[in-house]
């Protein structure tokens, strides 16, 4: 992926608001206010950065990403789509392309996690360069996911909604709350 600095871009309010009408919200099993949660972390002030490089956004310890002026996904897809015109990569790029480059980078992240063995949340077990190089590959991996949408004209807003709305019908909390089942085992 590129050094250089992104350009930015903005998405008007008009169409954001459009957008948001458009998308079916995902509703919660339970009764947490989980469109609040989802649409922003609520960490406020309490979003810090720790020395290991991790966030830290509540008493609780829970992690939110600290860049939210660009923390979505449209101002992503235009950066990458920009990143792309700018070197006349198209060409290159069918969907099959960018899939099979998606592979690829998901294999990058594979081997750093090689024979290490089971990590905690927060990746303590790794060093700081480590750690690094794992955001550098989901980075890639991130790019290549957008990418790939992009170009089969996948909404990944929508589809995520959709499919969390299926997974919720698949597993229900009260059949499969604590538990790692097949979703035919609570049928």
């Amino acid at each position: 992926m590129s050094q250089g600095k992104a350009q930015e871009t903005q998405v008007p309010d008009d169409k954001q608001e459009m957008e948001k009408k458009s998308q079916p919200e995902y509703q919660s099993d339970t009764n947490a206010t989980s469109q609040e949660t989802l649409n922003s972390c609520n960490c406020g002030d309490n979003c810090v950065a720790i020395d290991d490089g991790a966030s830290n956004c509540n008493d609780d310890g829970s992690f939110c990403f600290t860049n939210t002026a660009t923390a979505n996904l449209e101002y992503l897809r235009k950066m990458t789509e920009q990143f792309m015109k700018d070197r006349n990569w198209h060409q290159f790029n069918s969907p099959r392309n960018v899939l099979l480059a998606l592979v690829g980078e998901v294999g990058e992240l594979a081997e750093i996690f090689q024979w290490k063995g089971e990590v905690t949340e927060g990746l303590p077990e790794l060093s700081q360069a480590e750690r690094d190089h794992v955001g550098q590959e989901v980075s890639d991996v991130l790019f290549y996911l957008i990418d790939f949408a992009s170009r089969c004209h996948i909404d990944i807003p929508t589809a995520v909604a959709s499919k969390m709305a299926a997974n919720s019908l698949k597993y229900p909390v009260d059949k499969a709350y604590g538990k790692s089942n097949k979703y035919t085992d609570y049928k």
